[in-house]
């Protein structure tokens, strides 16, 4: 079995990915293939995923290469994780802290892509995810030709919107994957249940994703949330940025669509919650979430810093084969201990029969009532050998969660693919024109104008011929 990760220089991300594989007794002997076009960062990975399998014991096969073709070729599974960015570019958090700068400028708070219903921070790329899904496009182009059997198991954001993309314009067969529902987690923690007694689903698009089922010990679980919020929610206090999920937005949210949001959804109410870092410490306490001027900058600096750490400790365990990794970044490096991300159970459930249910982002055939059918959604489906079966929602995702955000969402989606696929700026405009920050049409014109003119950007000029 082969198995490829796009932009495995990653800081965290491929290196948990090995170490699920790792330690994943059926998967014992495969080859693992890491490409990147960084070569400094892929090196350092690849040396550390070399280290890490060998203190796990692993007799995983692990190779490296920078040509997208030669990595695809045939693959079994093909994992994108990879956030693209123009050549002389630091970084794509560079790139998107350009055109964050130059929309605030036009009155943008934290940039044009931060659209409501939209909100996670470094989401998008002047709204149609241009260089996201042609990476993703020419992925699947490869695997048309050398791996057309192959899953592509797209990790990188925008899910909704490269997922839908590569669906309606290959053949390959492509999944959603995302964390995000995990945030369920939180609320069983902070309600005190035992997380093998409880029922629970979530559904939406991604994202956008709600818990709409929700027993425990066969007892309605939402009468245990109506109970903490009246007399427990007072106290609640935000442990950092990324704790968000029972803030006084997901409260809010939850009174407003009748079913609590899941994981980043609680980011994706709308402007209500984001006017400006006043508001969004109001609802998400004294960090204000993630998704502003204050805490987005630290944490992009913070993995900064954690790449030229993994660069560092690559040079160290070249120099010392004694150096321990479990030791040196247990966060990263785990032993007997699994990431909690989703691809190693998709892997192995569908290679070795390892029924799975997983939360994953597919064709909605029918699941949710009222959404076409050929809209990828964030959905409960069970994996085994025989492939995806998706669960059948009970209940119903409430009908104002569906009427008033996740048809707007799935607007915006279709919105950006076809200005994507028809290069054609006058949607872009049409979407700027509908953001509540726009004052004027001139606004809209200016801003695209810039953002379009900036040398980081010449290849998105080109690609819309202007």
């Amino acid at each position: 079995m082969k198995i490829t990760i796009i932009g495995a220089g990653s800081v965290r991300f491929s290196l948990q990915i090995i170490g699920d594989i790792a330690q994943t007794e059926e998967l014992s002997g495969c080859e693992i293939c890491m490409m990147d076009v960084n070569e400094v960062r892929l090196e350092a990975t690849y040396i550390l995923a070399k280290k890490y399998c060998e203190e796990l014991g692993s007799d995983l096969k692990i190779e490296k290469t920078m040509d997208l073709e030669e990595a695809v070729k045939g693959s079994n599974y093909i994992i994108n994780t990879a956030y693209p960015y123009p050549k002389g570019v630091v970084d794509g958090y560079k790139r998107w802290e350009i055109v964050t700068e130059i929309g605030e400028k036009h009155g943008y708070y934290r940039g044009i892509d931060s659209q409501e219903f939209n909100m996670v921070s470094t989401y998008s790329y002047v709204i149609c995810s241009y260089p996201d899904i042609k990476l993703a496009l020419d992925i699947a182009e490869k695997m048309e030709k050398t791996a057309p059997n192959a899953w592509l198991m797209q990790t990188a954001n925008p899910v909704f919107e490269i997922t839908q993309a590569v669906k309606e314009l290959s053949d390959v067969k492509i999944v959603g994957f995302c964390h995000g529902s995990s945030g369920v987690n939180e609320i069983f923690e902070r309600l005190k249940l035992s997380k093998d007694k409880v029922d629970w689903q979530v559904a939406g698009v991604n994202h956008g994703i709600w818990l709409n089922k929700f027993s425990y010990e066969g007892k309605d679980g939402y009468e245990l949330l109506d109970k903490w919020i009246k007399e427990e929610s007072h106290k609640w206090e935000s442990k950092g940025p990324w704790d968000v999920q029972l803030s006084p937005a997901a409260i809010d949210m939850y009174k407003f669509y009748g079913m609590i949001p899941i994981g980043d959804t609680v980011r994706n109410g709308s402007w209500k919650y984001h006017y400006n870092l006043e508001t969004k410490k109001r609802w998400y306490g004294k960090y204000g979430g993630i998704d502003n001027e204050i805490e987005r900058p630290k944490f992009h600096d913070t993995l900064r810093k954690n790449r030229e750490r993994m660069i560092e400790l690559a040079k160290k365990v070249k120099e010392d084969k004694n150096v321990k990794l479990t030791e040196e970044w247990p966060e990263i490096f785990k032993k007997g201990e699994m990431s909690g991300e989703q691809h190693v159970p998709f892997i192995n459930a569908l290679s070795n029969n390892k029924q799975v249910r997983l939360i994953l982002n597919v064709e909605n055939q029918g699941i949710i009532k009222g959404i076409p059918e050929d809209v990828v959604v964030e959905i409960p489906v069970v994996v085994d050998k025989n492939g995806l079966q998706s669960q059948r929602l009970d209940p119903d995702l409430d009908d104002r969660i569906k009427e008033y955000f996740l048809i707007p969402r799935i607007m915006r989606m279709k919105m950006a693919l076809e200005a994507f696929i028809k290069k054609d700026i006058e949607i872009l405009k049409e979407f700027l024109v509908r953001d509540p920050r726009t004052k004027s049409f001139k606004q809209v014109e200016e801003v695209l104008s810039e953002i379009m003119n900036h040398p980081i950007n010449s290849e998105l000029k080109e690609y819309f011929n202007l």
